[in-house]
C-alpha cells in the first residue's frame, strides 16, 4: 500500500482516512478528476487532513497475503497518521473499514460506509453472481494465475462494459458536447477502467467465501487478526450512504448494516441518492449533496466519548 496524503492548512485538524476498495480498480475512484473527486469535495467543505490508502496490484510474492495482512497494513497507516481517525469506507473498503473499527474500537472516532456490502443476506446482483458459482470456479481462477487473480481476467469475467451513456450517468454530467473537458473525462474514465488491480489469491478466496458466500461478518463469525468480530460492539457514530439505482450494493443491503451495529440510533445517519454505485464516489451531484452533508457531520460536535480502550 502507498498512503496518499492530502493535507493543507491546520495540521491539528481531525484526520480522515478514505479507504478505497481493494477489488477491481484502484484508489483513483476517490480522486478521479476535478469536479468528480471525493477528496476535493471533502477539502472544499473544510477538511484539510485527508489520507487515502492506495492498494498496490499484487505481484507473485504477494500471492499468499490475506485479509488479515491488509487489516494490518491499514492499522500501520492509522498508527502513522495518529489515532483516532474518521474512517470513510467506499464499497468493499466499507466492510474492511467496519471490521477494522470493530477490531480496533479506540482507533476510529466516526465511520462512514458508502455503498458498502456487509449483510449479504439482503441480496445484490454481485452477491447473486458469487453465490451462483461454485467455490471451485474461484479456486481455478487462482490456479490459472499461479496464486494471483488477474484484474484484466476479472474485468472480462464480470463483463461490465461502459459506453458513453454509462460514463455520463456515473459522472452525472453531459459529455456529448465535444468540449476538451468532456474528451479528457471520457479518456480518463476509459484508462481508469482498463487499469485493473491483480489480487492475491488467498485474499480473493477469503473475500469471496467468507464475506460474500458465508456472510460471516454479518453473522458475527468473522475472525480478524485473531479475534472474532462482533458488530454489536461498534458504538461510534456511523453514516450510511446508498444509491437508489445501485445494483452492486442495493439500498436495502447498504442500510441493513444499521441493524447489526451497537451505535445508538441518535448517532446513526442515513442518506440515499438517486444514482448507481460508482456515482456515490464520482458523481458530481452526489459529491455536492450527500458528501457535503457527510463533511458537515464529520465536523459537527456530536459529543463523542473519547478515550475508548484501544485493542491490542
Amino acid at each position: 500500500m502507498r498512503l496518499r496524503e492530502f493535507s493543507r492548512g491546520n495540521s491539528k485538524q481531525q484526520p480522515v482516512l478514505v479507504c478505497a476498495p481493494y477489488a477491481l480498480h484502484g484508489a483513483l475512484v476517490a480522486d478521479f478528476a476535478p469536479g468528480h473527486s471525493l477528496v476535493e469535495a471533502l477539502q472544499r467543505d473544510g477538511m484539510n487532513r485527508i489520507y487515502v490508502p492506495d492498494w498496490c496490484s499484487a505481484t507473485a510474492d504477494m500471492r499468499n497475503l490475506s485479509i488479515d495482512n491488509y487489516l494490518a497494513e491499514l492499522n500501520v497507516a492509522i498508527d502513522e497518521i495518529g489515532a483516532p481517525v474518521d474512517l470513510v469506507g467506499l464499497c468493499q473498503g466499507g466492510w474492511l473499514s467496519l471490521v477494522y473499527a470493530a477490531r480496533f474500537p479506540g482507533k476510529v472516532r466516526r465511520l462512514v460506509l458508502a455503498g458498502a456490502p456487509v449483510d449479504i443476506s439482503t441480496p445484490s446482483e454481485l452477491s447473486k453472481m458469487v453465490a451462483a458459482l461454485p467455490r471451485q470456479a474461484f479456486e481455478q481462477m487462482v490456479r490459472q494465475g499461479e496464486g494471483i487473480v488477474s484484474g484484466e481476467h476479472m474485468l472480462r469475467f464480470w463483463n461490465i462494459p461502459f459506453n458513453q451513456h454509462d460514463v455520463e450517468a456515473t459522472l452525472q454530467r453531459n459529455l456529448g458536447e465535444g468540449s476538451d473537458e468532456a474528451c479528457v473525462l471520457l479518456d480518463r474514465f476509459e484508462r481508469w477502467d482498463r487499469a485493473t488491480l491483480d489480487l492475491p489469491g488467498t485474499y480473493y478466496l477469503e473475500v469471496t467465501e467468507q464475506v460474500f458466500r458465508q456472510n460471516l461478518i454479518a453473522r458475527g463469525r468473522f475472525v480478524a487478526l485473531g479475534r472474532r468480530i462482533d458488530l454489536g460492539e461498534v458504538r461510534v457514530p456511523v453514516f450510511l450512504l446508498a444509491g437508489d439505482d445501485d445494483i452492486v450494493v442495493p439500498r436495502d443491503q447498504a442500510f441493513a448494516t444499521a441493524a447489526l451495529l451497537g451505535t445508538p440510533p441518535a448517532r446513526l445517519e442515513r442518506a440515499c441518492e438517486p444514482c448507481g454505485h460508482l456515482s456515490l464516489f464520482m458523481g458530481r451531484k452526489v459529491l455536492s449533496h450527500s458528501w457535503r452533508r457527510i463533511a458537515r457531520w464529520l465536523q459537527a460536535d456530536l459529543g463523542d466519548v473519547a478515550g475508548a480502550k484501544i485493542s491490542a
